[in-house]
């Protein structure tokens, strides 16, 4: 669900968290295994209950679980590489690593200048403010100060539809960032992921007192259509490879049997 858009004249500077030198990603979990190839996956855990960590400080996650599957089905090994969510394409665009399995909408703008498979998962965005926030349209939330995820589709939306109406967007580096100021009183809410926001605030103790108001939102125009994975333009292989992956495991039961883990709806979608 990360939702995120990104721009053509994005800077290309990539901030690497948990690497090495830039050609020498780090895993994350265990040594890749000598006898496979290694697929480096970049990844943003701060997005629960898609990609976190554990209190080991080990990435897991619906994500990191499909990486896994899919990377057993193609016969190469995960390797883990964090990454901020609005240097992820830049990065990919470096060779940094090999694709992005965390969360990334696929749209159109993004489609200009890298790939992607074919959709894992689909989800909506919703607007959270505080409970009691009087709100009948959009118009409502004028003079609020809404926090968003920098380079997501969220803050494309917001960018978009709400700050012509007054509201002011304020983007943050991770969306754990965003909660951890409404906590503080320095933002009135957010627009995030339905899924990942009711784990990662609504469901905790911080996030009481706070609701969704108005619409799911899905428009293809901000929020793509659903999520995939990302990898460099060129790398037709490794997209058919990854696409027949998603199939297998859709047809298997290993997809259903991640996702019961995690969520008791469907989270592939229609």
């Amino acid at each position: 669900m990360k939702k995120l858009f990104w721009a053509l004249g994005l800077a290309a500077s990539v901030a690497m968290v948990g690497c090495g030198k830039q050609d020498e990603p780090v895993a994350a979990g265990a040594a890749a295994a000598p006898s496979l190839p290694v697929l480096r996956v970049a990844i943003d855990p701060t997005y629960e209950p898609f990609t976190f960590k554990t209190p080991e400080g080990q990435p897991t996650g619906f994500d990191i679980d499909i990486a896994n599957a899919i990377c057993a089905e193609i016969q190469h090994q995960c390797v883990f590489v964090e990454q901020i969510w609005d240097s992820m394409i830049p990065g990919l665009l470096a060779q940094q690593y090999d694709v992005i399995i965390s969360s990334m909408s696929i749209t159109e703008e993004r489609q200009r200048v890298i790939d992607f498979s074919d959709k894992y998962y689909s989800t909506p965005s919703r607007i959270v403010v505080r409970e009691g926030t009087p709100f009948e349209t959009l118009e409502s939330l004028r003079g609020l100060r809404l926090g968003v995820l920098r380079g997501s589709t969220q803050e494309r939306y917001a960018l978009g539809e709400l700050a012509p109406l007054g509201v002011n967007v304020i983007p943050y580096q991770a969306q754990d960032q965003v909660y951890l100021d409404i906590g503080s009183g320095r933002l009135d809410g957010t627009v995030a992921d339905v899924v990942e926001v009711r784990a990662g605030f609504l469901g905790r103790p911080e996030g009481a007192g706070f609701v969704f108001v108005g619409p799911e939102l899905n428009d293809p125009q901000y929020f793509g259509v659903g999520m995939g994975v990302a990898m460099r333009k060129g790398r037709d292989d490794l997209r058919e490879q990854i696409n027949q992956a998603i199939r297998a495991i859709r047809a298997n039961g290993t997809y259903d049997a991640i996702a019961s883990k995690y969520f008791d709806f469907n989270i592939y979608g229609n």
